[in-house]
This record gives C-alpha cells, sequence and structure tokens, in this order.
C-alpha cells in the first residue's frame, strides 16, 4: 500500500484541505485500496482539534467531505512507502529538525500544472481559503497523476 502523508504547521488548514481533496482523487480513480492518505503539522497546538472554520467551509462548498482531526507527525510516519506532500518548505526544515530526514518528501505545488508559487500560503493567517484551495486541488491532481506513474496504478 502507497502512503501519503500531507504536512502544514497546525494540521487545520493546509494539510486536512489536502487530505480530504486528494481522498476524493483517489476515491474517484478507483484507488482507494491501493492508496492511504493522512495529514499532520509540525506543531503540536492543535492536537485533536477539527479542521479550521475556513478550511471547514470551503470543502463544503465544494462537495468534499472530511471529518478528521488535527495531529502532530511523528517518527513512526517515515516509512518506506510513505509519501510526505509539504505545504511549504518551512514545514520540511520543521520535519528534518523535529523526526529526521525521508527519501520521499515533496512540497505539493511541486506537482501543480497551474501554480506560480512554490509554497501554498497559510490560510490561517491570510483568510484566503479558496485561493488555497485552488492551488491544493491543482497540486493533488498532478501529485496523483504521478504517484500513478512511479507506482504503476
Amino acid at each position: 500500500m502507497v502512503r501519503v502523508l500531507f504536512l502544514c504547521l497546525g494540521n487545520i488548514c493546509r494539510s486536512p484541505m489536502a487530505e480530504a481533496l486528494f481522498t476524493d482523487k483517489v476515491q474517484a480513480a478507483g484507488l482507494a485500496d491501493k492508496i492511504s492518505i493522512d495529514s499532520a503539522g509540525t506543531g503540536s497546538w492543535h492536537i485533536g482539534e477539527r479542521p479550521h472554520r475556513g478550511t471547514q467551509r470551503i470543502l463544503r462548498e465544494n462537495g468534499i467531505a472530511y471529518s478528521g482531526r488535527a495531529r502532530q507527525i511523528t517518527p513512526a510516519d517515515l516509512t518506506p512507502e510513505t509519501y510526505i506532500i509539504a505545504m511549504d518548505s518551512s514545514n520540511i526544515n520543521d520535519l528534518r529538525r523535529q523526526v529526521g530526514a525521508h527519501d520521499k518528501v515533496y512540497r505539493l505545488l511541486e506537482f501543480a500544472a497551474n501554480a506560480t508559487l512554490r509554497d501554498v500560503p497559510d490560510p490561517y493567517y491570510s483568510g484566503n481559503f479558496a485561493q488555497v484551495f485552488n492551488l491544493v486541488d491543482d497540486g493533488c491532481r498532478g501529485l496523483l497523476a504521478a504517484i500513478r506513474q512511479w507506482e504503476n496504478l
């Protein structure tokens, strides 16, 4: 089983949004039995909390279901079959400092066809959940195509 773990700072805005969007795309592609999807944060502030109300709203407006709760990444998440998909470069730096290096670490927007940004901005500070949704959606489309190719799915 291929594992995909989306990573952001607090696991209440960007990474749960990515988890929900990617899950929706994986299910639509009929690959739910081949790809396991989760999300986590590098920080511990929001452990156990539901996603930010802005994330919940934009997902609901787009018909995407999500019921997860925030958690913090642990060394156990760094299995060989896991792709760690970070929302920004500071998440990657935090990951390496907290739990160590991993071979399959990428930024989500590396897979986006239409993004001019390298990092997904944090809507916790800007409130721009619609922009983030569009960026994450674009990145998730490209990520699924890449994983399908890499893993022969």
